[in-house]
């Protein structure tokens, strides 16, 4: 790459502007200057010759510093390029004030019966966090309200990794029935209980990637995990009210075919601050209004900027 003063002198349509650096501010025309300084040579060569021996001329060189302007052609010429704005929905800032509008009563069953309600706020920190991801587990494909009753059940016979492990199977199906699979969950929660025992002191980890690498547990609860748990937002957490509710008022891109990949695509745009309460914002809007089967479009505030329920 060639240097700034390389690339003007190669240009066409360049140019030169000279300044002496002995001039300093307030000096006059450059004329003035020249003939002072031959006025002075000349008083200076009448003196020597009444002195003994001769005088030597001495005439200071003048330092020209040389400052060349790009012709109007190149003027931008090997400016760096802006990165272009990265893609947003045009409408969901109006979108989600909406919705913040519409939840502003903080009444949908996320919102009394969700992770965070469904804990003993009176037990260690330690026993605490395993109750929460506990309660993620039982939660997926079920309703808030059957998982705050088997947490209830477990909790009135003592929730804690050890209490869970010392439980038969039976008794641990009959405790967390009727919450969807919950023969399988009774295994995975019998699983995880054991790793978290023999490998984190009963406590829970305190990542995304340990997390999800226990049995029964994905990346939705292990971001709620982290968030109501722990206290840090690892990511935004996508179950399938996030991730229908995004598909409809086009909050992706391109259209997405699971819960992660919307994840990964809200992730690209979304400001970071608002990855918090996204997920409890619009879970509790698709359990009111933004319902899986026959939205309730017509009681939407968004049902003219939605593109789902345009022409409804």
């Amino acid at each position: 790459m060639c240097s700034p003063q390389e690339s003007g002198m190669k240009a066409v349509g360049v140019r030169m502007v000279t300044r002496s650096r002995s001039r300093g501010p307030g000096a006059g025309p450059q004329g003035v200057g020249d003939d002072a300084a031959s006025l002075r040579i000349g008083e200076a060569a009448a003196a020597g010759r009444k002195g003994s021996g001769p005088v030597k001329r001495q005439r200071k060189a003048q330092r020209l510093s040389v400052a060349y302007e790009a012709s109007g052609d190149e003027k931008g010429a090997g400016t760096e390029h802006l990165p272009a704005p990265a893609w947003e929905p045009p409408d969901w800032r109006k979108q989600l004030e909406n919705i913040q509008t519409m939840r502003s009563g903080r009444d949908a069953p996320v919102d009394q019966l969700g992770v965070e309600h469904c804990y003993d706020r009176s037990a260690p920190p330690k026993v605490r966090r395993y109750q929460v991801l506990l309660s993620l587990m039982l939660s997926s494909q079920t309703k808030d309200q059957v998982t705050a009753g088997a947490m209830q059940r477990l909790q009135a016979c003592g929730l804690t990794v050890d209490s869970v492990l010392r439980m038969d199977d039976s008794t641990l199906g009959t405790l967390i029935y009727p919450v969807g699979f919950w023969r399988s969950k009774v295994k995975y929660i019998k699983q995880t209980s054991a790793i978290l025992q023999q490998h984190y002191g009963g406590d829970i980890p305190a990542s995304v990637p340990e997390l999800v690498a226990l049995p029964g547990v994905g990346p939705k609860m292990a971001h709620l995990a982290m968030a109501v748990a722990w206290g840090t937002v690892s990511g935004i957490a996508v179950d399938t009210h996030v991730h229908r509710i995004a598909g409809r008022l086009r909050w992706t891109k391109k259209a997405t075919k699971s819960p992660e990949e919307t994840r990964a695509a809200l992730e690209e745009w979304l400001p970071r601050e608002l990855w918090s309460e996204i997920n409890g914002l619009l879970v509790g809007f698709g359990q009111q209004t933004c319902l899986p089967v026959r939205p309730r479009c017509q009681a939407c505030l968004n049902r003219t900027l939605c593109p789902a329920a345009r022409g409804l």
